[in-house]
């Protein structure tokens, strides 16, 4: 099972800090080049994108000619996937620079995962190899590797394997920090505790409504998310406006949409660890996502589409879903949810039933809160369910974890009471 540790890597002296700056920039400056002759031969006809210089000799005395390979590799794995994107016309343009030595470049580097050790204890440390000239420059022995203190409580501590190394310098954070992918050994993994059933609805406002074979429903509520993340947005189109007519970036530009995509990131990680977790208490062994394509080109407004594509990235949250059930032996399952933000649970219906807001009526007298509505109905087609829904759970999100909101979910109290659904 392929896992990742993150933690934050911190210079014990100025000397160390230097040194690690020039390891990162170095790498930087090194992607630039490759990347730069890669784009070159691309614009070429008689060009071949693969076809480069040999940078071991410029840059292996700085960085180590493992590091001058993986960086190689990581362009080519750019690149690749560019080609992939452009044949199924979804391509958004070549890989990009690093930045730039005039306006800074973006400290980051790769580094094989036989040049570092990771070692955890009461002084957990980080010891990776440099290149010979920063070595003798800096006074490392021949065998010395630079040693980093690191902190952090990784979930994956013992492993059966290390992958490659990300290291690199979060400026908003004002830190360093690197990314250590591993191979967990599956006998770690947990297993479900009965074999109880959940479906999500997947939403815009509401990011994910939740109903379980157990009776539970949560409710992750998603508005104040994305008027932040809607709020950067602006402020990143009107910095571009400003540009220069040859330009199409800045350094602060980069940092917002930096920043704007590790606070939704984080708040996607969160969210799928809450509700796993939450989900293995409940005994649920398997978790039913609504395919959320058919739903998008038939149902939902523009303006939904954009918060759900660009907001929401609704595969990068299925893949984290399924990544952190993974752990706890839960399997998640894509099923059609078509129609099922329109269907009455009374009657039926699904062209006489009305949404405004939170809200789903019908003329049959039904009334409740929309996006618990949808995941019900969508659980119901999956699978029996037998037990009455208890008082929804409410969530909110304050910029690190995911709490239960003291008041009510919005509209519960007029849910009509003869139907076993949402709000009772």
């Amino acid at each position: 099972m392929k896992r990742a540790n993150t933690f934050e890597v911190v210079p014990q002296s100025e000397e160390d800090e230097e040194l690690l700056r020039r390891l990162l920039d170095a790498s930087a400056a090194l992607w630039n080049e490759i990347n730069y002759e890669r784009r070159e031969n691309y614009a070429d006809p008689d060009g071949d994108v693969w076809d480069i210089s040999e940078y071991r000799g410029r840059y292996g005395g700085t960085l180590g000619a493992s590091t001058v390979q993986q960086i190689d590799r990581k362009n080519r794995e750019a690149w690749k996937s560019f080609f992939a994107l452009k044949e199924k016309g979804e391509a958004n343009g070549k890989p990009g620079f690093w930045g730039n030595a005039d306006k800074g470049r973006e400290l980051r580097t790769y580094i094989r995962n036989t040049s570092y050790s990771v070692e955890w204890g009461e002084f957990s440390r980080l010891e990776l190899l440099v290149g010979k000239d920063l070595k003798d420059e800096y006074g490392l022995g021949y065998r010395e590797r630079l040693r980093l203190e690191i902190r952090g409580d990784p979930n994956w501590k013992e492993y059966e394997k290390q992958g490659r190394l990300v290291l690199f310098y979060d400026e908003q954070a004002q830190t360093f920090r690197a990314f250590q992918p591993v191979t967990i050994d599956d006998s770690r993994l947990a297993h479900p505790l009965a074999s109880e059933e959940a479906a999500l609805d997947i939403g815009a406002n509401n990011l994910v409504a939740c109903t379980t074979t157990t009776g539970q429903q949560l409710l992750y509520e998603g508005r104040d998310l994305f008027e932040r993340f809607r709020e950067t947005t602006r402020e990143i189109a009107r910095l571009k406006s400003l540009l220069e007519e040859d330009r199409y970036s800045s350094h602060r530009i980069r940092r917002l949409y930096d920043r704007r995509t590790k606070r939704r990131d984080h708040a996607q990680d969160a969210l799928a660890r809450d509700l796993i977790e939450r989900l293995y208490d409940e005994g649920v062994s398997t978790v039913y996502v609504g395919a959320l394509t058919d739903v998008l080109e038939t149902h939902w407004s523009v303006e939904t589409n954009a918060k759900t594509h660009n907001f929401w990235a609704f595969r990068a949250f299925v893949k984290r879903l399924a990544c952190t059930a993974e752990e706890y032996g839960i399997s998640v399952e894509i099923r059609s949810e078509a129609w099922t933000s329109q269907e009455c649970p009374n009657c039926g219906s699904t062209e006489d039933t009305t949404r405004h807001r939170d809200t789903l009526t019908c003329p049959c007298g039904f009334e409740g809160h929309a996006d618990l509505t949808a995941s019900e109905t969508f659980l119901r087609r999956q699978t029996t369910v037998t037990r009455p829904m208890a008082r929804p759970v409410c969530l909110k999100w304050d910029d690190y974890s995911w709490s239960e909101s003291p008041r009510s979910v919005p509209n519960e109290e007029h849910t009509n009471p003869q139907v076993a659904s949402v709000g009772r």
